[in-house]
């Protein structure tokens, strides 16, 4: 999923290492997708659409 946000923006996307599950992905501090909101992890090519059109 790095991989695919670095390739599609020219971004350095960095894991924040947390507990319980949690997986959310962030741009500019704001929430963009939570595995906690929509109990599960994301399909591939789908964070590159939330990212460019949140």
């Amino acid at each position: 999923m790095a991989a695919e946000l670095a390739d599609k923006f020219g971004c350095a996307p960095r894991l924040i290492e947390g507990g319980r599950g949690i997986f959310e992905v962030k741009v500019d501090g704001a929430v963009v997708f939570s595995k906690r909101q929509v109990g599960r992890f994301p399909n591939p090519g789908e964070l590159s659409g939330i990212v460019e059109h949140p």
